[in-house]
């Protein structure tokens, strides 16, 4: 199918229908806050951009945060709260380990008390930050909607139901599913690997000793391959040693995709997408088309921000811990 027919047959219905309709239990408006705080976004957008000036890879950090966030319990800032004695926090389980920048979200809590007390939760400055980073990196501008309300309760052992950079297509499909998302919504959002890197943790098993018959992964460039194996020797003693996710990983783009047609995916996640009919030629046509990819994009996020939203939960006074 070519590009225009995927932008025709989901652009103009689908995006009007995720302003309207929510999996939530909680409806969440675009100008939520237009009364009550109208300088939120701007707060925000200035927090996230200085903070981006001075450090490169705060980008993917809050764009991954967000997505971390919302895939347990919901869009509800548990991923912030701290671990206490008796409650070890989402945070601190095996796949959060590596998030960072939790102070940007930390001073864009302190900004917005003292202009708007009581007012803006963190799960909405979690959403408008993954926004702002988005469009500051050269991607799509949407409206977030907002009003969602910050959850009390995070546990790291419930992060193991985040999806695995070595999860197949079939498994990957099954986890977006259960937050209401589809086929469409998975191959857009991944293309937030555009902006990201990966230590060798997470994809090494691709590159020695693969399976009884390849020693690596077959779907992988064998050019590529060779790179990675250079980045991520055995044995390795650099805990810092990894590989950029897109080439141009600085900049919100489409260059994903293209990285995934020619083999070089560097999750078996990522690959696992062209490779599979249900998912394949969504990852040509947003190779081929960048603006098909920005639109949707910005729709699937509309969505995911809608997942798990509460309306009786509360807005936190310090993003780190529970009124």
């Amino acid at each position: 199918m070519a590009p225009l027919s995927l932008h025709i047959i989901f652009s103009t219905t689908i995006f009007l229908l995720l302003l309207t309709i929510s999996p939530s239990k909680a409806t969440l408006e675009a100008h939520y806050y237009d009364q009550t705080c109208p300088q939120a976004e701007d707060i925000i957008y200035q927090v996230v951009r200085n903070a981006s000036s001075y450090d490169p890879k705060v980008p993917a950090r809050l764009l991954r945060m967000f997505f971390h966030d919302c895939f347990i319990r919901g869009c509800d800032a548990s991923v912030l709260l701290d671990s206490t004695p008796g409650n070890k926090a989402e945070k601190d389980g095996p796949p959060n380990i590596s998030l960072r920048a939790f102070y940007v979200i930390d001073d864009a809590k302190t900004k917005l008390e003292k202009a708007c007390p009581r007012t803006v939760s963190c799960a909405d400055i979690v959403a408008i930050a993954a926004r702002d980073v988005v469009a500051m990196s050269g991607g799509p501008h949407w409206n977030v909607l907002k009003g969602r309300k910050d959850g009390r309760i995070s546990r790291a052992n419930e992060t193991i139901n985040l999806p695995a950079p070595s999860f197949n297509t079939s498994q990957l499909i099954q986890s977006f599913a259960k937050r209401g998302l589809g086929v469409k919504d998975l191959v857009a959002l991944s293309g937030g690997h555009t902006l990201g890197f990966s230590h060798c943790s997470s994809f090494e098993a691709r590159l020695r000793n693969f399976s009884s018959v390849h020693d690596t992964d077959p779907s992988l460039n064998a050019v590529f391959a060779e790179s990675l194996k250079k980045n991520c020797p055995k044995p390795n003693r650099d805990s810092n040693a990894g590989q950029l996710l897109d080439t141009t990983s600085s900049v919100f783009d489409n260059n994903y995709y293209k990285q995934i047609v020619a083999g070089k995916g560097v999750f078996a996640s990522d690959q696992s997408l062209l490779n599979d009919y249900r998912t394949g030629w969504i990852v040509t046509a947003f190779a081929n088309d960048q603006s098909s990819f920005f639109w949707e994009f910005a729709a699937s996020m509309v969505k995911l921000g809608n997942v798990g939203v509460q309306e009786n939960d509360e807005v936190r006074l310090n993003s780190r811990a529970v009124n």
